[in-house]
């Protein structure tokens, strides 16, 4: 299970595939939330062996990074949603118990999101072992709760981020498409013809601030638009769906500067004709560009702490350059000098892409189907046995 994000979803998707090679008779069923539902059927058309999707109710609670707890007490409409999503909790619990009735599954794995709490839940209640996975630096609350009973834990980054217990954790990274990998230059130039670049030597920045888009990341790249083009710097830049419209008139209209709405396949393509890309902290996607070898900057959502986290993790490791929303909004000429820097000092864009590859696990997706297999057979075994140490 997984959803509320394409981070949540799309790593399942590459574990799916690879358990299908490990396993002839895989049986594969997925569960999410309601709104990622239609997303998660997309995706999953391009599973190696058939999903089910199911979907149950589930509820988060809202802490948002950077406001002061009492703040956040006060903010009753706020408090009243955490309340009613208690109630949703309780009720995709007992969806939950009915369906793994149902379905009888020997693993269930929860990739992340608060869609897994309640399956979680249901699945300890029924004594079926769970696998755990967390893309993130900083463990989220549903994780936390889980690993409790977590069979075993795969993590994104290394085991010191984590308070996980470390005999039943392992370091995978992320899984993604092994479509990621590192360009070389005549599979950079033709990702370039494919978006329509038309000089193939001009510098090209991908921007992207997720499905919906970042405003802050959008409304700075508008303003310093002119200059980047002036520079001799092409732009990529996908608004996300939410914010295309109002940006249409605002940007430059110009040969070497793409407004693009939604990228709905290919992504791998797109991000590897990039020589800088621009981008919010998730796990996944920061995962992807690893693979990729690619010069980025960071910046993470400021209300959530796990894109914080994550961006300070590479930032530390020289992986990254990091600017915030605050520092952008107040001055969009503070990511204008971040492009100019890496455009003009080639060997410090290097250094940062070849830093962040460090990151770079292309087993990852096989790995995690390994801890999924190996908890499958450990529960067979326990079975036969005569015991349930689930």
């Amino acid at each position: 299970m997984g959803g509320g994000s394409g981070g949540h979803v799309t790593p399942v998707l590459a574990v799916i595939n690879e358990l299908n090679t490990l396993d002839p008779d895989l049986r594969v069923s997925f569960i999410c939330d309601k709104a990622f539902e239609s997303q998660s059927r997309g995706l999953m058309e391009h599973a190696a062996v058939k999903v089910k999707i199911y979907t149950v109710m589930a509820g988060k609670l809202r802490r948002y990074h950077g406001i002061p707890l009492w703040k956040q007490l006060f903010d009753l409409p706020t408090v009243f949603k955490n309340i009613h999503d208690v109630f949703k909790v309780i009720v995709g619990t007992v969806q939950s118990y009915l369906l793994l009735s149902r379905l009888n599954p020997d693993v269930v794995f929860a990739k992340g999101g608060y869609v897994c709490l309640p399956v979680g839940i249901a699945a300890r209640v029924k004594g079926i072992p769970l696998v755990i996975h967390d893309s993130d630096t900083r463990p989220g609350l549903t994780n936390k709760i889980l690993s409790r009973w977590a069979a075993r834990i795969g993590t994104g980054a290394p085991l010191q981020n984590y308070s996980y217990p470390k005999d039943i954790s392992k370091y995978v990274g992320v899984p993604i498409h092994e479509e990621f990998h590192p360009f070389d230059q005549k599979e950079q130039h033709a990702a370039k013809e494919m978006l329509g670049i038309s000089d193939l030597t001009k510098p090209l920045v991908v921007v992207t601030g997720g499905g919906l888009g970042a405003k802050s990341i959008n409304d700075a790249v508008v303003e310093i638009a002119p200059d980047l083009l002036k520079s001799g710097v092409a732009l990529y830049h996908i608004t996300g769906k939410r914010h295309y419209k109002s940006l249409e008139s605002k940007a430059p209209k110009h040969a070497d500067y793409h407004l693009v709405q939604f990228v709905y396949k290919d992504m791998a393509q797109v991000l590897g004709a990039a020589d800088i890309v621009i981008a919010r902290g998730s796990a996944t996607f920061l995962q992807e560009l690893a693979a990729l070898q690619k010069a980025v900057i960071v910046i993470p959502a400021e209300h959530l702490s796990d894109q914080v986290k994550n961006a300070a993790v590479f930032e530390q490791a020289e992986a990254a350059v990091v600017l915030s929303d605050a520092t952008i909004t107040r001055r969009p000429a503070a990511l204008l000098d971040a492009i100019e820097q890496l455009v003009s000092e080639p060997a410090e864009a290097h250094h940062i892409a070849a830093q962040l590859h460090t990151f770079a696990r292309p087993h990852a997706a096989a790995d995690v189907a390994a801890l999924i297999v190996e908890t499958a057979a450990s529960r067979k075994k326990s079975v036969e046995n005569g015991s349930e140490p689930f």
